[in-house]
């Protein structure tokens, strides 16, 4: 089941233009909120995930969605994960702590999801408009244009994202160690090679689905810590490694511990 990449790509900018731009740099006070400490989400967020679910489920009759905002009311949505049917894992606004201070690092997720296995994925910049997508099998593409992950550098050459944790032996061992305060734009900087690895802890489903497909499929290598693959389920155990190679991977996995 694969759909065209290219309608999805229609829909999440159309979504993206009518719902996520016009508020950037625009928001009132009531349109952003707390989820839960520090976890903001902001009308953008909320307007943009409905949108894609309608669009999304209209155009795969019978799929479902699991989005980040529709979890946060009602947890057991994850359950559809664990079906056969098709489903869209929507995250409407990554950054949105980004997004609602007026930072430029925030983007559109979206994976289609079935049986515990991504077959395609999404990432789509707003502000860029430039839209990265993958298919299990078939490469990953900014646009026309196939990715490739370069060959690694030497660890010392490395630069890569930590997500919000810390972790001083390979920070020590690094080039540099960025926090761009959006998965999303990890992995568009994973996908092109301007970053090498990253190491993530919170493991939620909308966030990582397309970004490891997108990876794996430009060529490089993923698992978790305990050497099992990622995959889009909730509660999937230890810590993301992503790097340019197994034998990199490996080099940062020893570090990781």
């Amino acid at each position: 089941m694969t759909i065209n990449p290219a309608t999805v790509t229609s829909i999440v900018r159309s979504v993206a233009e009518t719902e996520i731009l016009p508020r950037f740099r625009a928001l009132a006070a009531h349109q952003i909120r707390e989820k839960g400490p520090g976890n903001l989400v902001t009308e953008a967020d909320t307007e943009a995930e409905l949108r894609l679910a309608e669009r999304l489920t209209a155009l795969l009759p019978g799929s479902a969605v699991v989005g980040e905002e529709a979890v946060a009311d009602d947890p057991g949505v994850l359950d559809a994960l664990s079906g056969e049917r098709p489903v869209w894992v929507l995250d409407p606004v990554d950054g949105t702590g980004n997004f609602a201070r007026g930072r430029p690092f925030f983007a559109v997720i979206v994976a289609l999801v079935r049986g515990g296995r991504t077959l395609q994925g999404w990432i789509h910049d707003p502000l860029s408009d430039i839209t990265f997508h993958a298919i299990a099998g078939r490469g990953a593409w900014a646009g026309d244009r196939r990715l490739s992950i370069a060959a690694a550098p030497t660890l010392g050459q490395m630069a890569g994202s930590l997500g919000w944790r810390r972790n001083r032996r390979i920070q020590e061992r690094v080039r540099r160690v960025v926090r761009q305060g959006s998965v999303a734009h990890d992995y568009l900087c994973l996908a092109e090679s301007s970053l090498h690895f990253a190491l993530y802890r919170r493991l939620n489903p909308w966030d990582h689905a397309a970004g490891v497909l997108m990876h794996h499929e430009a060529g490089g290598y993923s698992a978790l810590l305990d050497g099992q693959p990622y995959r889009p389920l909730p509660n999937v155990g230890t810590d993301l490694l992503l790097a340019p190679d197994r034998q990199s991977w490996q080099v940062l996995r020893d570090l990781a511990e």
